[in-house]
């Protein structure tokens, strides 16, 4: 089955990777990534055991404030696998999924456009769908369209996974895309909001 955006008229298909990256700091060109995760869905349904999660060990110490933020501390990263790796990994496991993430246009996409590009990574096109967008389509230019703000506004908890950990976040975010998508639309094989084009490695 097909996928198509209504925005941007483009067929993509209906096979999507619900993904969340941690990272050291807000800066793609500055910063590490820490920690990936993905979940699958398809048709929309969320396939639970299809996931993906690992750390990554990057160059410099994780700052305390990111710690306190993510959890995540030195000690869980400094066997990891590199960033090459993971970014590989992680590219496999997508396979030819449409990528989804939460702020994924300024964030997300570009942390992995940035580290291609630094460890010289040769990269394909993805489409990728930003959900910040769903939750502006809802709810409208206001704020509040951050992952905490959509869990609220579709009263969704975090089941005592922990906010800022890859792992817990995609399950959540992937509960609060169905929700949205069917609020948006009863057809799952059309994308409500516009697709997007970045990279991610060519495995």
């Amino acid at each position: 089955m097909l996928l198509m955006s209504r925005a941007s008229g483009r067929y993509m298909a209906m096979h999507i990777v619900v993904f969340d990256l941690e990272t050291t700091g807000f800066s793609p060109s500055c910063n590490e990534i820490i920690q990936i995760a993905g979940i699958r869905m398809r048709e929309g349904v969320i396939l639970e055991q299809e996931t993906f999660a690992t750390f990554v060990r990057p160059v410099r110490y994780i700052p305390g404030n990111i710690t306190e933020l993510t959890g995540i501390t030195h000690a869980q990263v400094q066997d990891a696998p590199e960033v090459v790796d993971a970014l590989m990994n992680f590219s496999r496991f997508a396979g030819d999924a449409t990528l989804l993430a939460h702020n994924g246009r300024r964030f997300d996409m570009p942390f992995i456009r940035e580290s291609c590009a630094r460890h010289k990574l040769p990269v394909r096109p993805v489409s990728f769908i930003d959900s910040m967008d769903l939750s502006k389509k809802i709810w409208g230019g206001r704020g509040g369209h951050g992952l905490d703000g959509v869990m609220a506004r579709l009263g969704l908890s975090a089941n005592g996974s922990r906010r800022h950990d890859a792992r817990g976040d995609v399950q959540i975010l992937a509960e609060a895309v169905h929700r949205m998508w069917s609020q948006l639309s009863a057809d799952f094989a059309v994308c409500p909001v516009g697709c997007h084009t970045g990279e991610i490695p060519m495995a």
